[in-house]
């Protein structure tokens, strides 16, 4: 009975994984500007002074060290969890109710690796103080960083005690009721996301009346892009980086810049805005969802094959059993380690869509690349990431890639390229 259902539940992750794969190959746009766009080789030193470009490298040099070196703490961590029975050993020796030991597996986990990383994100810190990224005192940032840490381990435990209490019910099954439950969690987080998990961390004041909102409004409905509201968010309280972003969608979709981004001029702004509105108009933000929630629904099937394969070499009696906590949390991390670089990959496809249509809409290639250059200088942003940064950490393309696809998109339109 077994192999049958492993069986069925490696058919049904065999479907999804082609259904994400189908539907992200023909709604990622890998080609954002017309075939018969000239091809303009992006090039730092033609738009960033000798100093600039030090300063970049000097910062990603400083910051590597930090990021390189948690994501070393999380793939060992996980593949503690998914190659050894020390997790299962540990919970083995808890006393209590079958969802308390689960619980207490998860929290021992996150707590270990929270404190292994404290001194990793204390040190990340204080580069972006050493170079005026960060205006936090060491009081905000650790309750940024323990809000965070609390809604981690709140969906995390949620999950393996659902999965945990599935798989005892259904022990051949429960990868059905997962996957749907998977899915469906995802489409309402999403949703949620903008008015419950956001303002946990930032508060949001609508844009003051006046000629910039009017304008950002104006440009929307030119858009044709219905938007609840333009807000902006204290970030400034946080950091000194400029940014804006689209969340939600339906009811709760807005427009958020960061307050820091009021300082910069005004067109600069609105070509911002414009990018956002990119976003909107393709309804990145449900597209990606509804991609998250399948993927999310392909993970829950593979907890249950691969989960199943390892479960002996890890100790676990069964999936249904409290020692599968760990092992499940393992796996999760793991995947989402892993899956990084593709998500990456789709969203800097995404994001180059977005500039061309902020081009198309303002029809403004000299003030993009002035508001390119802008934005790296002030966020200190990697002019040339080295092969492994770009896969592992870019979900957008470079500023000197945005700059030359501008240029691009000028020559192709016969615009003024600067």
């Amino acid at each position: 009975m077994e192999r049958t259902g492993m069986k069925a539940a490696a058919i049904g992750l065999a479907g999804l994984g082609v259904a994400i794969v189908a539907v992200v190959a023909l709604t990622t746009p890998w080609r954002v500007l017309p075939a018969g766009a000239a091809e303009v080789t992006p090039d730092p030193v033609r738009d960033f002074g000798a100093a600039q470009i030090a300063r970049a490298d000097a910062f990603d040099a400083a910051t590597s060290a930090p990021s390189y070196l948690s994501l070393g703490v999380s793939l060992v961590i996980a593949a503690v969890l998914v190659a050894t029975p020390l997790g299962a050993r540990l919970i083995g020796r808890l006393k209590g109710p079958w969802w308390l030991r689960a619980l207490i597996g998860v929290a021992g986990v996150y707590l270990v690796s929270l404190a292994i990383r404290w001194p990793l994100g204390m040190w990340f810190e204080t580069v972006l103080r050493d170079y005026g990224l960060s205006t936090q005192t060491w009081g905000t940032w650790t309750a940024d960083r323990l809000k965070n840490f609390a809604l981690q381990l709140l969906l995390s435990a949620v999950m393996v005690v659902v999965v945990i209490a599935l798989a005892r019910r259904w022990p051949r099954r429960w990868w059905i009721p997962a996957s749907i439950g998977a899915f469906t969690l995802t489409l309402a987080l999403s949703f949620l996301y903008p008015i419950v998990v956001e303002p946990v961390f930032n508060d949001f004041t609508p844009l003051p009346q006046g000629q910039l909102r009017a304008s950002l409004l104006a440009m929307a409905d030119r858009d044709g892009v219905p938007v609840d509201d333009v807000l902006v968010a204290d970030a400034s309280r946080r950091t000194t980086a400029l940014n804006a972003y689209v969340s939600g969608f339906g009811a709760t979709r807005r427009i958020v810049v960061y307050d820091t981004l009021l300082e910069v001029p005004e067109p600069e702004i609105e070509l911002i805005v414009a990018h956002e509105l990119g976003h909107a108009k393709t309804d990145d933000v449900l597209h990606g969802t509804l991609v998250g929630a399948l993927g999310a629904a392909f993970g829950a099937c593979a907890l249950f094959v691969v989960g199943n394969l390892l479960r002996r070499r890890t100790g676990v009696p069964s999936l249904g059993d409290p020692k599968a906590a760990t092992l499940l949390v393992g796996l999760v991390s793991l995947a989402t380690l892993l899956s990084g670089p593709a998500q990456n990959l789709v969203s800097r496809h995404i994001e180059g869509r977005a500039d061309a249509h902020a081009l198309q809409l303002t029809e403004d290639p000299a003030t993009f690349v002035a508001m390119q250059r802008n934005l790296a200088v002030r966020n200190i942003s990697d002019l040339s990431p080295t092969p492994l940064e770009y896969v592992l950490y870019s979900s957008h393309p470079t500023a000197p890639q945005r700059i030359a696809m501008a240029r691009s998109w000028g020559l192709f339109h016969g615009q003024r390229v600067p």
